[in-house]
């Protein structure tokens, strides 16, 4: 069972400037809560209580401000610097006290995943015990993504980052599960011509020793990477209508630690203290009346 997970939250978030000049765009409001709460969901939905939170340089206190250090979700939070982007293997890198030698979970900060089965999947992947798991999910642009090939037993036989010919629609997303060779192996990559660790790399490592394993959202669920101006707007756009539709709020971390059983009514009272008179706090009065 994995009981550790790692969310990137670094990165310069250039694609989004100026917004992201004086704000992390982990930080940023996705219709009426912070990115990092649904990446943060995510984690916790896999039962995962264990988490490393990977922040730019001097952002630290900005992330324990609004998460604290875990302890009203019933979960265990820990922060660590990154100084400049390495690419997405350096997480396990600079992880790797945190890790020990445990399996680990990564997610990246700007990803956004919503499917109704979606919790069950992420339970399956975090019994892994060796190799890698990916989560797969299918796009009309695959050029503009790293991909990955599979065949009748759904098993990943190729990898490509954003292929010019057609060769897979099944998008590699920022949702990965690792055993705990991921330290040493991210150790062994050498940078890429844009001078970073790349993460397709890693995973050919584990395809090659045939570990190499694939997920899915679901064919109703719904992936984006919120790192852009247009795919964070239409986030944006399918959580306010899918909350007005539904009455439940996405990513509710307080909502999902009382599921969980790992907090009780009195942590939510602390809060809708903490956050105040507004529409976050409404809403978790209803959990408990």
């Amino acid at each position: 069972m994995i009981k550790k997970g790692i969310i990137l939250s670094g990165g310069h978030g250039t694609r989004m400037s100026p917004l992201t000049k004086a704000v992390n765009k982990q930080l940023l409001p996705i219709y009426d809560k912070p990115l990092i709460y649904y990446s943060l969901s995510i984690l916790m939905m896999a039962k995962i209580k264990e988490i490393l939170i990977i922040v730019n340089k001097g952002q630290i206190d900005l992330y324990k401000k609004l998460l604290l250090n875990g302890n009203n979700l019933g979960i265990k939070i820990e922060y660590k610097e990154q100084k400049y982007p390495k690419g997405l293997p350096d997480a396990f890198i600079l992880g790797k006290k945190f890790i020990g030698k445990k399996n680990v979970a990564l997610i990246l900060g700007d990803n956004f995943f919503y499917g109704k089965s979606l919790v069950s999947k992420l339970l399956k992947s975090s019994k892994l015990k060796k190799g890698a798991e990916v989560f797969l999910h299918k796009v009309n642009n695959p050029k503009l993504f790293g991909v990955a090939k599979l065949n009748s037993k759904k098993e990943i036989i190729g990898i490509k980052e954003k292929p010019k010919k057609k060769y897979s629609n099944l998008a590699i997303t920022g949702l990965y599960f690792f055993d705990n060779q991921v330290v040493k192996l991210s150790k062994s990559l050498k940078p890429s011509k844009r001078k970073e660790l790349e993460i397709t790399d890693l995973l050919r490592k584990y395809q090659l020793k045939n570990q190499l394993f694939s997920n899915d959202i679901g064919k109703k669920g719904f992936w984006l990477d919120a790192g852009s101006m247009e795919d964070y707007y239409k986030t944006i756009k399918f959580v306010g209508s899918i909350q007005k539709k539904k009455k439940k709020y996405i990513g509710c971390l307080e909502e999902i630690a009382l599921k969980n059983k790992w907090i009780s009514k009195k942590h939510i009272i602390s809060s809708i203290k903490f956050y105040g008179n507004c529409d976050y706090s409404n809403y978790l009065k209803k959990l408990i009346n």
